[in-house]
C-alpha cells in the first residue's frame, strides 16, 4: 500500500491510498470464495461455477464491490495509523481505480483537528452572582418537603377542590355526536396539573361524587387531531372517587422525621438555609465558569471543518435515542408521536455540537498553554471517587480500565482543570 496525504482548505485532507495489483487479485478471488455458493449455471453444481466463468458471463466487475468493501476498510485502517493525522471525522471515500490486472487506487476525505488561536483567556469579566437566601426561599423549600411527606386521604363529604385527585368517567360530544378517543373510565387526573385541554380541570371543581357535570370546552386551534381543532365540545363527567393531600403539621415532630440531625423547627429551616445557601454557591460557580469559559471561546480563533461537526451531532442523536429507549419507547415510536426524523433531530442538534467542539477544543489549547499536568495520585483521586459512586473496590475498577481509559480520564482531568484555572482568573463585576 502507498499513501500519499494533501492538506486541503478549512481542515480538510485527501488521503490517495494505492493497493498493489496482487493485493486486488486476493481480494477478487476472496470475494469469489464468499460469493461462489450464490451463483448458479446450466452445467454446474450451485456454488461450484469457476471463477473464470462467472467472470466471463457477467464480467469481471461482478466481484468488483465486495473485493473494493474488502481492501477500502483494510488499507483506510492502515492509512489512518501511518498518516499522522488526527481525523475527526468518518472518510468521505472515492474510488479512482478499480480494474483487474492493476493497482487499486481510491480518495478518502477527512477532516483534520483545527488548531486553535487563544485570545484572552485571564481576567475575564463575569456577573457576580449573589447567594443571601430570603425568609421567603426557606419556607418554599420547607413547604415543599410537606407536600414530599403527604399523605393522600378518601375525602367523602365534599366536592372537588383543585389540587385534589380525582378518578372520573368522561365522555366527549361535538354537535352532539361523540368523537373516537373523547371517552375514558375510571381515569385518574389531578385538578390543575394541565393535563386535559385548558378549561377541563377548573369547571371540575365543585363536582359532587356520583353526579354527572358537564363540562364545556373549545379545543385549541393547533389541536393535534385536526377534525377537532378549534371545534367548540361538551365532556359528560362523573367523579367516582375524591383523594386530597393530607399535609403534616409545621411543628418539631415534622423537623426530626425529615431531617436526621435536627430535633426542632428552628433547627431544621436553620439547616434547610445552609443547604440552599450551599446550593447557590454551587450554581453561582457554575454560572461563572460558564460566562468565562464563553468568553474564552468567543477571544478564540479557529476553522471547524463541517464533518467533524456532522459526526458530533450524529453521536449527541445517538446518545439521544439510548435515553429514549431506556424510557421504554423505540426511537420509531418517538419519531411518529413527535413527527421528527432523525435528520431533523441531527440538524437541530449542529449548533450544540459546533458549542461542545468549540469548548473542548479551547480547553485543550488552555492545558496546552499553561502545561497543565495530571499526576498518577490525582488520576487515583478520581478512580476513588468513581468506585464509591459504584460501590465497588478501587483495585476491581482498574481492573475493568486499560491504558487508553486512563489516558482519557487524566485528559478530562486536566480540561476541567482547565475551567477552574479559567474562572479562578475570571473578575466578578
Amino acid at each position: 500500500m502507498s499513501l500519499q496525504v494533501e492538506k486541503l482548505e478549512h481542515n480538510m485532507a485527501k488521503l490517495t491510498i494505492e493497493v498493489s495489483a496482487d493485493e486486488v487479485e486476493k481480494a477478487l478471488q476472496a470475494a469469489y470464495l464468499k460469493e461462489r455458493s450464490k451463483i448458479s449455471l446450466p452445467g454446474f453444481r450451485k456454488g461450484k461455477v469457476p471463477r473464470q466463468m462467472i467472470e466471463k458471463m457477467y464480467g469481471p466487475e461482478v466481484f468488483y464491490d465486495e473485493a473494493a468493501n474488502h481492501m477500502i476498510s483494510e488499507a483506510y485502517g492502515n492509512a489512518y495509523d501511518e498518516c499522522e493525522l488526527e481525523i475527526v471525522s468518518q472518510p468521505k471515500v472515492e474510488v479512482v481505480q478499480l480494474e483487474k490486472g492493476k493497482p487499486f487506487i481510491f480518495t478518502a476525505e477527512v477532516a483534520v483537528k483545527p488548531d486553535v488561536v487563544l485570545g484572552e483567556y485571564k481576567g475575564l469579566k463575569v456577573d457576580k452572582v449573589s447567594t443571601r437566601v430570603t425568609q421567603k426561599e426557606v419556607d418554599e423549600e420547607i413547604e415543599k418537603e410537606r407536600e414530599r411527606n403527604a399523605r393522600t386521604i378518601d375525602v367523602t363529604d365534599r366536592a372537588v377542590q383543585d389540587k385534589d385527585v380525582v378518578t372520573l368517567d368522561f365522555e366527549g360530544f361535538v354537535d352532539g355526536e361523540a368523537f373516537e378517543g373523547g371517552k375514558g373510565e375510571n381515569y385518574p387526573l389531578t385538578i390543575g396539573s394541565g393535563s386535559f385541554i385548558p378549561g377541563f380541570e377548573e369547571q371540575l371543581i365543585g363536582a359532587e361524587i356520583d353526579k354527572e357535570t358537564e363540562v364545556k370546552v373549545t379545543f385549541p386551534e393547533d389541536y393535534h387531531a385536526k377534525e377537532l381543532a378549534g371545534k367548540e365540545a361538551v365532556f359528560k363527567c362523573t367523579v367516582h372517587k375524591i383523594k386530597a393531600k393530607e399535609l403534616p403539621e409545621l411543628d418539631d415532630e415534622f423537623a426530626s422525621d425529615v431531617s436526621e440531625n435536627c430535633e426542632t423547627l428552628e433547627d431544621y429551616r436553620a439547616e434547610v438555609k445552609a443547604k440552599i445557601k450551599e446550593r447557590k454557591e454551587r450554581e453561582g460557580r457554575q454560572k461563572k465558569e460558564d460566562q468565562a469559559v464563553e468568553q474564552a471561546i468567543e477571544n478564540s480563533q479557529m476553522d471547524i471543518p463541517q464533518p467533524m461537526i456532522d459526526l458530533e451531532a450524529k453521536q449527541l442523536a445517538d446518545d439521544f435515542a439510548r435515553r429514549i429507549m431506556q424510557q421504554g419507547m423505540s426511537v420509531d415510536q418517538y419519531f411518529q408521536l413527535t413527527g421528527l426524523s432523525e435528520d431533523k433531530i441531527i440538524e437541530e442538534l449542529k449548533p450544540q455540537a459546533e458549542k461542545r467542539i468549540k469548548t473542548r477544543l479551547v480547553l485543550e489549547a488552555v492545558v496546552a498553554a499553561e502545561n497543565i499536568q495530571v499526576s498518577d495520585e490525582r488520576l487515583d483521586e478520581e478512580l476513588q471517587k468513581m468506585a464509591d459512586s459504584y460501590q465497588m473496590e478501587v483495585d476491581k475498577l482498574k481492573e475493568f480500565m486499560g491504558e487508553n481509559e486512563k489516558n482519557q480520564m487524566k485528559e478530562d482531568i486536566a480540561v476541567q482543570e482547565a475551567v477552574t484555572l479559567i474562572a479562578d482568573a475570571a473578575v466578578e463585576g
